[in-house]
């Protein structure tokens, strides 16, 4: 049977706010699910790791919905990063299945490392477009749905994003 080894875990924190109390509800949720995968055992991991996917699964859904429904288009490179990574997700599991006890390890260790930087530029800057387009998180609704042009930017909503 294997044991859990130290693992890095990534610490909810105010760094991670975004500013929108929804997303950060969010992504405390996806912060503890992933250090609870850190801390357990590989060959106890896959019950889990099925969870954390279907929790990241209705994360990113929620974050692309919210885009396109402020103005974004569909294959905006946020949306294009969250399919990455759902994508990479899936792929882990059918290695684990295939014997790669250590995958899911490796992969939350990727994910605690990728995750500050992806929350602090195309998610803040997310959360900054929401307030500006007066849009409500919780209720997702627009102040002005008026105001919104349909799919009219592709970017993430990060100054870092072209």
């Amino acid at each position: 049977m294997s044991t859990a080894t130290a693992s890095p875990s990534l610490t909810w924190s105010t760094e991670l706010h975004t500013g929108d109390g929804r997303m950060d509800d969010t992504h405390a949720e996806f912060v503890e699910q992933l250090n609870t995968l850190l801390a357990t055992p590989a060959d106890q991991q896959l019950p889990l790791y099925r969870a954390f996917l279907a929790h990241t699964q209705d994360h990113f859904d929620q974050e692309d919905r919210w885009m396109v429904a402020t103005g974004f288009t569909a294959d905006n490179c946020h949306a294009g990063q969250h399919a990455s990574i759902l994508e990479t997700m899936r792929a882990v599991e059918e290695h684990f299945l295939k014997g790669d006890q250590e995958i899911i390890t490796r992969l939350a260790e990727a994910l605690a490392e990728w995750f500050p930087q992806h929350a602090a530029s195309m998610d803040a800057g997310l959360a900054m477009h929401l307030r500006n387009v007066q849009f409500d998180s919780r209720t997702e609704t627009l102040a002005d749905p008026s105001a919104i042009r349909p799919a009219t930017m592709s970017g993430c909503g990060s100054v870092s994003c072209s």
